[in-house]
C-alpha cells in the first residue's frame, strides 16, 4: 500500500503515503466491526487506500506537487481515476515495490540507515521492532529514520528500476534488508515469541518479487532466496503442538516443507551460474546439507565446518564463530568444541546472546558433568528475550538431572 501510494504522491509525500496507509485500517477496523471481515482483506484495504487516494487528490487539487512525472495526468478529471486505477493494478504493484525498495538504499545514506528504511517502510517493522534488530535503542532508531525519511523525501522520485549500474550498486543493501528480516522472523529477539512465521514469509516473498526484475536475478539473489526457501521449509518443526521451541537434531523431519526444500535447491543451483559468491552462497550451502540429510546424525558435519570456515573468511563474526564451534562438537567431540569457543575472538559480544552459554552448557553435558551445564542453562535462561526461548532453557536445566545425549542445540536451528 505504501509502495503505490507513494508511487501517486511521490516520494517527498512520504508521510502522506503512511497517513492515508493508517487511514485505510482505521476505516478497515470501524467498518468490519460492523460488517464483518471481508473474504479478501488485502483487496479491500488495496481498494481502501486507492479510494483515499483519489478523494486527497481531489480535495488538495495540487496534483502537480505529487509525483512530477504524473502532475498533469493527477490534476485532470478525465485522467486521475484512470492512472490510479493501473498504478494499483497487481503487475504495477511489484514494479513499485522494486522501486520502493530501491529507493531507500539511497547512495547519501549509510547502510545500516538504507537497511532500516527498508525494514520500516516496507517491511511492516515498527521502530521498537527495527531497533531490536540492529541492537540499539529505540530513540536512536527513531532518530535514524527521521533523517533517513529527510533525505529520501529530497530525492523527489522513486528510484528507476531501469537503471543499470545504479541498480547493481545498490542491491547489497536490499539483500542485506530481506536477510535481516527473515533472521527477525526465524531467530529474531522478539518479547513475544522466538519465531514469527510471517515475517519469513514476507522476506520470501520480497525476495521472488527481486528475483522476478531482470537486474535483480543476479546470483547473490538465487543465494539468498535458496538460503530463505530452505530455512523456512523447517518452520513446521521447529515449535512443537504446545508452542514450545524444538532443537534442530529433535525436529520431526517428515514435517519439513519438501517443495520448500525442492524449491531452495532448485534456487541454489541457480545461484552458481555466476562469477560472484557471497556468504548467502555459503550459508545456502550449510542449509542444504541440513536438508538432505535424514537425521542429525547422519549430517555432514565436516563439510559444514569447512563451509564454517569459509564463512569466518568472508563474514567474520562471534555467532558465526559459535555456530562454527558446534559444528566441531557435533563432528570433533564436545571437548574440541569447547576449545574453539573459548577461542572466539570478541566473545564480550555475546554477552547477552542466550545460545552462547546454552551452548556451553551443552557441551559440558556430552561431557559428563551436569552441574557446570545446569549454571550455564540458567545463564542463559536468565538472558532469555520471550517466554518461548525461557521454557526451552527450563527443559535444558531439567535435562541436566538426565543422562547426558547427543547435542540439542544449534543457535541456526
Amino acid at each position: 500500500m505504501i509502495a503505490a501510494l507513494t508511487r501517486v504522491f511521490g516520494v517527498h509525500n512520504l508521510a502522506l503515503a503512511e497517513d492515508v496507509v493508517q487511514e485505510a485500517f482505521c476505516r478497515a477496523v470501524e467498518v468490519w466491526r460492523l460488517r464483518g471481515v471481508p473474504e479478501n482483506p488485502p483487496a479491500w484495504l488495496m481498494a481502501t487506500a486507492k479510494n483515499l487516494a483519489l478523494d486527497t487528490l481531489r480535495r488538495r487539487r495540487t496534483a502537480r506537487t505529487y509525483a512530477p512525472e504524473l502532475g498533469r495526468l493527477l490534476d485532470s478529471e478525465w485522467t486521475r481515476a484512470s492512472v490510479v486505477e493501473e498504478l494499483f493494478a497487481a503487475g504495477a504493484i511489484k514494479d513499485d515495490l522494486l522501486r520502493m525498495m530501491f529507493s531507500c538504499c539511497h547512495p547519501r545514506l549509510r547502510e545500516e540507515a538504507q537497511v532500516a528504511l527498508v525494514l520500516h517502510i516496507l517491511c511492516g517493522f515498527s521502530v521498537g521492532e527495527t531497533a531490536a534488530a540492529f541492537v540499539i535503542s529505540r530513540p536512536a532508531m527513531e532518530k535514524r529514520i527521521a533523517r533517513a525519511k529527510k533525505i529520501l523525501a529530497a530525492s523527489k522520485k522513486l528510484f528507476d528500476v531501469t537503471a543499470g549500474p545504479e541498480f547493481l550498486a545498490r542491491l547489497p543493501a536490499v539483500h542485506s534488508a530481506l536477510y535481516l528480516l527473515f533472521n527477525e522472523g526465524y531467530h529474531g529477539a522478539s518479547a513475544e515469541t522466538a519465531v514469527r512465521a510471517e515475517l519469513c514469509q514476507e522476506a520470501v516473498r520480497l525476495v521472488k518479487v527481486l528475483i522476478s526484475h531482470p537486474r535483480g536475478a543476479t546470483s547473490a539473489t538465487y543465494a539468498l532466496a535458496a538460503l530463505m526457501s530452505l530455512h523456512a521449509a523447517r518452520l513446521p518443526a521447529r515449535v512443537d503442538e504446545e508452542g514450545n521451541l524444538v532443537a534442530l537434531s529433535d525436529q520431526d523431519r517428515s514435517q519439513w516443507d519438501r517443495a520448500l526444500i525442492s524449491e531452495g535447491l532448485k534456487f541454489l543451483e541457480l545461484s552458481a551460474s555466476g562469477s560472484n559468491f557471497t556468504e548467502f552462497h555459503i550459508e545456502a550451502a550449510i542449509a542444504a546439507i541440513h536438508a538432505r540429510a535424514p537425521d542429525a546424525a547422519e549430517t555432514d558435519w565436516k563439510t559444514i565446518v569447512s563451509l564454517y570456515d569459509a564463512l569466518m573468511e568472508t563474514r567474520p563474526s562471534p555467532i558465526v564463530a559459535l555456530n562454527r564451534a558446534i559444528a566441531i562438537a557435533q563432528n570433533e567431540g564436545p571437548d574440541r568444541g569447547l576449545v574453539a569457543i573459548n577461542s572466539i575472538a570478541d566473545k564480550d559480544r555475546l554477552a547477552t546472546y542466550p545460545f552462547y552459554p546454552a551452548a556451553i552448557g551443552e557441551l559440558e553435558l556430552r561431557r559428563g558433568r551436569p552441574d557446570a551445564a545446569r549454571r550455564h542453562f540458567r545463564a542463559a535462561r536468565s538472558l532469555s528475550r520471550n517466554a518461548m526461548e525461557r521454557q526451552f532453557f527450563n527443559r535444558r536445566v531439567r535435562a541436566c538431572g538426565l543422562r547426558p545425549s547427543a547435542l540439542r542445540l544449534d543457535p541456526r536451528s
